[in-house]
């Protein structure tokens, strides 16, 4: 029972560190009806595209929506060009992010108050990897 209780404490440790490694930000723009996610990275890591090109290797960066009838998305979420280099923990070309980087999502708001979702995401450094995490979000939107 303690080696089950030691495991779930280093994992969710890590867990825990991974989600240190980036800050996000989320907002909703009025005028261009559009929501942005922005994530500063800390330096020495970096964040994963949301299009990989690979079957193997790391978690790609995923937005999931809380859909309703008071607002549509519109297209998918828009990410700026990623960087493309060998990745030596995965062995393979990866498309990432380092530093910086905005999400945006096209919006189409009726009645909506908020809009909330979960950013899915891994980062890692040139040495090891934090496990996926789930961030739940909530945007507030100002009519």
């Amino acid at each position: 029972m303690k080696g089950i209780v030691l495991i779930i404490s280093i994992f969710l440790s890590a867990v825990s560190f991974g989600q240190e490694k980036i800050t996000w930000i989320f907002s909703f723009d009025q005028d261009l009806s559009a929501i942005s996610i922005d994530a500063d990275i800390e330096e020495g890591w970096h964040l994963y595209s949301q299009f990989l090109d690979n079957e193997f290797g790391p978690i790609p960066t995923k937005f999931e929506y809380v859909t309703n009838d008071s607002y549509k998305l519109v297209g998918g979420t828009v990410e700026p060009q990623s960087i493309k280099e060998y990745d030596e923990n995965f062995e393979g070309d990866m498309s990432f992010f380092k530093d910086k980087v905005s999400f945006v999502q096209k919006v189409e708001n009726t009645n909506a108050t908020s809009i909330e979702g979960v950013v899915t995401y891994m980062v890692c450094n040139d040495e090891m990897c934090m496990p996926p995490v789930d961030l739940e979000f909530s945007i507030p939107i100002k009519e």
